[in-house]
C-alpha cells in the first residue's frame, strides 16, 4: 500500500477480485498473495487463530472514492496492531466486501460476512443507506457493528440497535456547533442536499439548529446521488438569501463546488457547508473555485494548532504515504481515512478490555465500549472522543474551516463538550 509495498505484508481476504485490487495500487502478480495469511505474521503469532473483522465498502459506484481511502485508514490501524502483538495475543485479519454503492449488495454481502465468513466483528459503512439496510443483520446475528463512515442521524437514534456503535460525529452534533457561526455571518439561508437518507437527516438538524439559533431557513432543494448536472436544481436558487449551504460529499461536492461556482452562486451568497465539499481528495478537482468555502469537519489534514502533534504527524505522514500508492496526486489524508482508523482502534480497545474471545463474548464487548473514553494519542490523532452509553453515539471536537488557496485553514475549533446532542435512542 505504501511506496514500498510488498505483497508479504499486506494483510487482506475476504471476497478479492483484480479489479478492487488492483484499484489500490497492487499489482497483478499479489493478487494470490493477498488470499493467504503471510508468513511474517505466522512466524510472530505461530497457532494462533486471527480475529477475523469485516468490513463492507464501497469500492465500485457512487462512492468509490471514498471506500478506497476508507480500506486505507483500516489498513492502517490493522498493519500497527499486529506490529504491536496483535489483540489479545491474537493477530487481526480484514476481510473486505464490496458494496457495489447499493443497499442490496450491501445487505448480501453482509450476510456472507457473518454466515459464511463467521466474523468475529465488522468495521466498515459507508453510504448511509446501506448502513441502514445492514443494520438489522447484525442485530439477528449479535454481532458487533463499528461503524466508520455512515453519518444518517438515525442510525443511532430512532433506528438504533444494541449491537451498533458510531464512534465518531453525526449530523446534529455538527449542527450544534456550526450553526450559531453560520447565523453571525447572515440570517437567511438556503440548504443544498443529497437527497438521500444522510443529506435528508442532516438537512434536518442544520434547519433545526439554524432556527434556533435565531437563522431562518429561506428553501431547501434536494439533488439525486451522482447528478452529473446540476445546474437545473441550482439556478433555481434565487431571492432574498444571505448564504448557500451545502451538504455534499465526494464527486458530487466536486460538482456541485464547480457548478455553483460558474453560476456566480458562490460569489453572491455566503458559501458554507458540510467539510465533505472540500475533503482533501476533492480539493484538486475544484482548483481555485472552491476558494473561499467555509466547511465543517471532524477531521482536518493540517499541522497546525491544536493538530500540530507528533501522533497527528505519524498518522498523516503514514496515510500520504499509502494514498500515494492508489492514488499518484498523493492527496492528503480525509476524514474516511481518519475515521476508519480510529473506528478499529476503537474496536481494539473494546477487545482488550472485556478480554474477547469471539462472538460468544459480544455483550462483554458491547459492555467495555458503552461510556468508552477515548484519549488523543496514537490511536486517535483526531483527539478525546466519548462514546455515550444511551445511544452508543461519539462526541468529538469539530474544526470549521476556510478554503484559502486550495488548502484548508482552521478558523474555530469547536469543543466536544460544546457538540453534545441529546440522546434519542431506545434499545429494544
Amino acid at each position: 500500500m505504501a511506496d514500498n509495498f510488498d505483497p508479504k505484508e499486506f494483510w487482506y481476504s475476504g471476497k478479492v477480485t483484480r479489479r478492487t485490487v488492483l484499484g489500490y495500487g497492487v499489482s497483478a502478480g499479489a493478487v494470490g498473495a493477498t488470499m493467504l495469511v503471510p508468513a511474517p505474521w505466522q512466524a510472530a503469532f505461530g497457532q494462533a487463530r486471527p480475529f477475523k473483522i469485516g468490513s463492507e465498502q464501497p469500492l465500485s459506484g457512487a462512492a468509490a472514492a471514498g471506500g478506497k481511502t476508507a480500506v486505507v485508514g483500516i489498513q492502517m490501524a490493522v498493519d500497527r496492531i499486529n506490529k504491536a502483538g496483535g489483540i489479545n495475543g491474537r493477530p487481526v485479519e480484514i476481510l473486505v466486501q464490496d458494496d457495489e454503492s447499493k443497499p442490496d449488495v450491501g445487505r448480501r454481502k453482509v450476510e456472507k460476512l457473518l454466515v459464511e465468513d463467521r466474523i468475529d466483528a465488522h468495521v466498515g459503512g459507508f453510504l448511509s443507506n446501506i448502513c441502514l439496510a445492514c443494520m438489522p443483520v447484525f442485530e439477528e446475528y449479535k454481532v458487533l457493528n463499528m461503524i466508520s463512515v455512515c453519518l444518517d442521524t438515525t442510525l443511532t437514534t430512532t433506528r438504533c440497535n444494541k449491537y451498533t456503535f458510531r464512534p465518531f460525529d453525526y449530523a446534529p452534533s455538527q449542527a450544534v456547533a456550526f450553526a450559531p457561526w453560520l447565523v453571525k455571518q447572515g440570517k437567511r439561508w438556503h440548504i443544498a442536499f443529497a437527497d438521500y437518507s444522510w443529506g435528508q437527516s442532516t438537512r434536518d438538524a442544520y434547519v433545526d439548529q439554524i432556527k434556533k439559533a435565531g437563522g431562518e431557513i429561506a428553501g431547501t432543494t434536494g439533488i439525486p446521488l451522482g447528478t452529473a448536472d446540476m445546474t437545473p436544481f441550482l439556478s433555481k436558487i434565487t431571492g432574498n438569501i444571505d448564504g448557500l449551504f451545502g451538504i455534499f460529499f465526494g464527486k458530487d461536492g466536486v460538482t456541485i463546488g464547480n457548478q455553483a461556482f460558474d453560476l456566480g452562486l458562490t460569489k453572491k451568497y455566503k458559501w458554507a457547508g458540510d467539510g465533505a465539499i472540500a475533503e482533501s481528495t476533492n480539493i484538486p478537482a475544484l482548483g481555485a473555485k472552491i476558494d473561499g468555502f467555509v466547511g465543517i469537519n471532524r477531521y482536518v489534514p493540517v499541522l497546525e494548532g491544536v493538530l500540530n502533534t507528533p501522533h497527528h504527524k505519524r498518522f498523516f505522514d503514514e496515510a500520504k504515504l499509502r494514498l500515494k500508492a492508489i492514488d499518484p496526486t498523493g492527496p492528503d489524508p480525509d476524514r474516511y481515512v481518519q475515521s476508519n482508523y480510529e473506528a478499529m482502534n476503537c474496536l481494539k480497545i473494546g477487545m482488550e478490555m472485556s478480554k474477547f474471545r469471539g462472538r460468544e463474548d459480544t455483550d462483554k464487548l458491547i459492555a467495555a465500549l458503552e461510556g468508552l473514553e477515548m484519549k488523543e494519542g496514537d490511536d486517535f490523532p483526531q483527539g478525546d472522543k466519548t462514546l455515550r452509553k444511551e445511544d452508543h453515539q461519539a462526541f468529538l471536537r469539530q474544526f470549521i474551516t476556510r478554503i484559502e488557496n486550495g488548502k484548508p485553514k482552521i478558523i474555530e475549533v469547536i469543543d466536544k463538550d460544546k457538540t453534545v446532542f441529546p440522546p434519542a435512542c431506545k434499545f429494544a
